[in-house]
């Protein structure tokens, strides 16, 4: 019965507790993720189209108007973006900068009128859908554009039959032909997923490991520095400048090894195996030298930062940034050093991008850089060299 007397057995469901609310936490943003602005481009190219009595009319610019009133605001789903041109929404959707874009063509107006005559026309607009920018914001503004879509053939629909009673003329078979759907959709998935990419989370799947082994290989190697005894502060800087070349050769079988484990036995597609590799081994030896150096000043306890970083952070990198909280977005989400990781990943396996100087490849080098400096600087500290070994030198 003296066990049910210790102080730390009666706090155990206490704490229980609270590592349930804790993790929990990392729950949050992915239970019920919503859009807030999410960029999607919108282009006009409609040329208008001469109405007998009426003028020119332009219906794609009256179409894009009224989408853009009815669907904008602060707290809108969407953040529409009038683009020029289609080339211009292409390389807006290889730069990542939109989710999806909406394609009114020249001959719209054209071909909208013509439903009112004897030999009516289908119009046309184009969707398209960038998969590999983010899996979830993807599906969601594709699905958002084919319910617009949608809306806008009911409202033709309405128009058209208005008209014709109007007149007091009646439906021909080519119009009731085209009145279920009076603006086809022409939809198309651009930077598409492979089939065998984990549904569009490759980038994620790969940082897990390489995240966690970046963890174990920095604190392996604290643990063997952390028990020498150095009698000079050259031979603490060397330990310290040791510890980062076996970083840069942990990152190279980590590099090339997580790709190929992931290729052949995973059985992941991985367009450009070199690149990719060389790119976790940057990864890892940046996140090697940030955890060495924290590790370096902090002491073990400073691990704990990374653990935790791992499972509040994890969760964020399959969403995009549009679909998370304030919160998440600005105070979590911006600070994460694997979302780079994740972020480089993307462009290699689904747009096709080669590995060059980006903003996933600065950052990382500035956060390898500035860790390695920090690790050098450890063998300045007083505890770099002990007190046995200042003693012998007095001695």
């Amino acid at each position: 019965m003296t066990l049910l007397k210790e102080k730390m057995v009666l706090l155990a469901p206490f704490v229980v507790l609270l590592v349930i609310l804790i993790f929990s936490l990392t729950l949050i943003p992915s239970v019920h993720p919503e859009p807030k602005n999410l960029p999607i481009a919108i282009v006009n190219e409609d040329q208008g189209a001469e109405l007998l009595g009426r003028g020119k009319l332009n219906r794609g610019a009256e179409i894009a108007l009224n989408i853009k009133k009815e669907t904008s605001g602060e707290d809108a789903a969407v953040k529409w973006i009038d683009v020029k041109n289609e080339k211009s929404a292409r390389n807006g959707l290889n730069d990542r900068t939109y989710y999806a874009a909406l394609i009114i063509p020249k001959d719209f107006s054209q071909k909208q009128s013509s439903l009112q005559t004897a030999h009516p026309a289908g119009a046309k607009v184009k969707i398209l859908i960038n998969q590999g920018a983010n899996t979830i914001a993807a599906n969601a503004a594709g699905q958002m554009l084919n319910q617009l879509v949608e809306h806008i053939n009911q409202q033709v629909r309405e128009q058209l039959l208005t008209t014709l009673e109007k007149r007091g003329a009646a439906l021909s078979a080519e119009q009731a032909s085209l009145l279920a759907a009076p603006i086809e959709k022409d939809i198309e998935n651009v930077n598409k997923i492979s089939a065998n990419s984990a549904n569009g989370n490759a980038p994620v799947s790969l940082v897990q490991p390489l995240w966690m082994a970046s963890i174990a290989g920095a604190l392996l190697i604290f643990a063997k520095v952390r028990k020498l005894r150095f009698f000079k502060r050259t031979e603490a800087l060397f330990s310290r400048l040791l510890q980062g070349l076996i970083g840069a050769v942990l990152a190279a079988i980590c590099g090339y090894g997580l790709v190929w484990i992931a290729g052949e036995w995973v059985g992941m597609n991985i367009p450009q195996f070199h690149e990719t590799a060389l790119f976790i081994a940057l990864c890892y030896f940046s996140f090697y030298l940030m955890i060495a150096a924290v590790t370096a000043w902090v002491g073990l306890s400073g691990a704990g930062i990374f653990g935790i970083l791992f499972f509040f952070g994890t969760p964020l990198l399959t969403l995009a940034p549009e679909m998370m909280s304030a919160f998440y977005r600005d105070w979590v989400y911006s600070w994460l050093p694997m979302r780079f990781a994740s972020e480089g990943l993307r462009d290699l396996l689904f747009f096709d991008k080669g590995l060059d100087m980006n903003q996933p490849v600065t950052v990382l080098l500035a956060i390898g850089t500035v860790s390695f400096l920090l690790l050098l600087a450890a063998a300045l500290k007083p505890q770099a060299v002990s007190k046995e070994a200042e003693e012998k030198i007095s001695f």
